[in-house]
């Protein structure tokens, strides 16, 4: 009997210290979970490099692969008329007239970086057309009714491209977001109206994520060069 109850005085410290052990599991693991989601936020980047910071149209490759005819340039097209109060350039489809002349300074831009290497496709849009033509003085449309986008758009945008020669898409954000998921960027900011992103074409041809670039940075941005 004495045995009996010194047992027992001896083990229920010690089951209710494991029952509080175990009541306490799910909220510390929850914290653990929560810290490892929160530090993958913090340090996960969730867009490329900002490609206006500093000098690093040259640090980051763009430069260099620019001159070789390495890249894709995705961009998106100027400000469209039927999502604005500004005057429109012609039909509500298309660029208000605020959004033509920030394309004719976007292609100014471009030509300081040279065109003698680069082809130049437009999405079968409006907007884009228009945003094209105000670069460049032309249009040349990507083929078939639908812009190159979707999960695919890697493949399809390669196929485009000639060896040695950089390739230029007129696109949508969308697309564009598309893209930058597919190259482990799913959490990318939105591209602005005439926003750029570049790609690398390694020589594996995979391709590689080197930055954004916002119509508004490109007077800074090249006076480093």
């Amino acid at each position: 009997m004495v045995n009996s109850v010194a047992d027992i005085t001896l083990t229920k410290p010690r089951r209710a210290r494991l029952q509080r052990l175990r009541k306490l599991r799910v909220p510390v693991a929850g914290v653990i979970v929560f810290a490892l989601l929160l530090s993958a936020f913090l340090f996960w980047p969730r867009s490329p490099q900002d490609l206006g910071t500093g000098n690093r149209l040259v640090t980051s490759g763009v430069l260099a692969g620019w001159r070789n005819g390495d890249l894709i340039v995705l961009v998106r097209h100027e400000e469209r008329c039927d999502r604005s109060d500004n005057p429109c350039y012609g039909p509500t489809d298309g660029l208000t007239v605020n959004g033509t002349q920030r394309a004719a300074a976007l292609g100014s831009a471009f030509q300081t970086l040279g065109m003698e290497r680069t082809d130049v496709l437009s999405s079968p849009t409006t907007r884009t057309a228009q945003t094209s033509l105000f670069m460049f003085g032309k249009t040349e449309l990507s083929p078939g009714p639908l812009a190159i986008c979707g999960d695919a758009m890697g493949e399809e945008a390669l196929s485009h491209k000639q060896a040695g020669r950089n390739l230029m898409l007129i696109t949508h954000s969308a697309c564009m977001s598309d893209l930058q998921e597919a190259l482990g960027y799913p959490h990318a900011r939105a591209a602005e109206y005439g926003s750029a992103v570049f790609v690398q074409v390694l020589p594996d041809g995979k391709l590689k994520a080197l930055g954004t670039m916002k119509n508004q940075e490109w007077e800074a941005a090249l006076k480093q060069l």
